[in-house]
């Protein structure tokens, strides 16, 4: 075998890997870049995929570098909310954690992958963090809003009461997810306060609750893969079909990119 078509079976046969951008937290007068144990899990078990974790403290210098190892990028949730001033508006929550190198980091970091048509998964302060990268805006007190009902967990309950099932979602006719799902309906966990508001350029909302929140946005003329919830699929996933089916097929996604790789590393060769 050629060193060229050695070279071209490591690039297609590799697992794909993925960046998780890491946030920040102090402990004891130290601070920390995190990331849960729970968000890392089903994408090693369902994904199949292997997690890089970025540091967002350090600014974008070496933003295109890591960009250049990575097949897709999964954005988390968090307990900080993306700083308000980002999309226009005054601060309601002032409360409320912010985390502004997270912000500083991310938003750049999706468009910089959808210029690179990477595959993108978001996860509630994820799927907000998209929708504002792309120009859209937030609901920073989704319970205050006339219509809408209350998105949080009881900070009361146990981890296991707040994250169980909480409200329907309706997935709309004909869409992928619906495909994937195999259902027009499925039961989700709520724990956030904020919600998107206007749309951001590209993106089309596939889910809502059933007060009309979104719950769900793609952008199919963004990137092939540009996907995100509000929910939390990550919470015990191997016990959720639907979590599995979600987290397979953003697996899937980058596996696809990495043939893609590969075959334009065969090509070069």
């Amino acid at each position: 075998m050629s060193n060229s078509n050695i070279g071209n079976n490591k690039q297609k046969f590799r697992k794909p890997v993925v960046l998780m951008s890491m946030g920040a937290q102090e402990r004891k007068g130290h601070d920390y870049q995190v990331m849960t144990h729970k968000y890392i899990i089903p994408l090693v078990e369902h994904a199949g995929c292997v997690p890089v974790l970025v540091p967002t403290c350090c600014g974008t210098e070496d933003l295109e570098q890591y960009l250049d190892m990575a097949d897709g990028v999964y954005l988390t949730g968090a307990g900080s909310n993306i700083d308000p001033a980002l999309y226009g508006q005054d601060n309601q929550t002032p409360g409320k954690g912010q985390d502004r190198d997270r912000d500083l980091f991310d938003l750049p970091l999706v468009r910089a992958a959808i210029a690179r048509g990477l595959p993108i998964f978001g996860v509630c302060r994820g799927m907000q963090e998209i929708n504002v990268a792309l120009g859209g805006d937030l609901y920073q007190k989704v319970y205050a809003e006339p219509g809408f009902n209350d998105h949080r967990e009881n900070p009361d309950d146990p981890v296991h009461v707040q994250y169980a099932p909480a409200h329907s979602v309706q997935v709309a006719a004909n869409s992928w997810l619906r495909t994937l799902l195999g259902s027009d309906s499925i039961q989700v966990n709520s724990l956030h306060g904020q919600g998107l508001k206007t749309l951001g350029k590209g993106l089309e909302a596939i889910a809502r609750a059933e007060d009309g929140l979104v719950e769900a946005i793609h952008g199919p003329s963004l990137s092939p893969f540009l996907f995100a919830v509000q929910w939390h699929p990550e919470w015990q996933a191997a016990q959720n079909p639907d979590s599995v089916k979600i987290f397979e097929a953003f697996g899937q996604a980058c596996r696809r990119q990495v043939q893609k790789k590969a075959s334009a590393y065969n090509s070069a060769a």
